[in-house]
């Protein structure tokens, strides 16, 4: 039927399911994570089923491809990752709850508190510098604040 497709022994499935599981792991995406399962499962059918051509071989492949993928999209949505401190891309959110000292008085609402070995910008109630704050929310790069006394 389609004699451009190369056929594929089991183990031939298996190694591409291996060789694409290692590209997921140097081009993290999950892509070629499922796309290697879904390699492995062929390889697996294909040496139950040695009669299985190279047409069926690459159909299976081909469905059993998107069905994993689509399948983990569907579990991704209704399992969302639960990331502490908000993630790397809102780092300021895990100073949420910290009480911190102030640097620099909040005068007119802004002022600077310090956050480990930096400083940083903090929004608030006015407070004499050395005053105890504490953090109830991040605004970009900026620190929202509470007195803590």
């Amino acid at each position: 039927m389609a004699e451009w497709l190369p056929s594929f022994d089991y183990w031939q499935w298996w190694l591409l399911g291996v060789g694409l599981m290692v590209v997921e792991v140097l081009a993290p995406g999950f892509y070629f994570l499922w796309l290697g399962v879904a390699a492995l499962l062929v390889g697996v059918i294909a040496w139950i089923v040695p009669a299985l051509g190279a047409s069926g071989q690459w159909l299976l492949f081909a469905v059993l491809a998107v069905a994993s993928v689509a399948g983990w999209y569907a579990w991704a949505r209704r399992h969302p990752a639960q990331v502490e401190g908000g993630g790397p891309n809102r780092r300021t959110a895990r100073y949420i709850g910290r009480v911190l000292t102030l640097e620099t008085a909040i005068v007119n609402g802004e002022g600077r508190a310090r956050v480990g070995d930096s400083v940083w910008k903090v929004r608030g109630p006015d407070a004499p510098a050395g005053s105890r704050v504490r953090v109830v929310a991040a605004s970009g790069v900026i620190l929202e604040v509470e007195r803590a006394d």
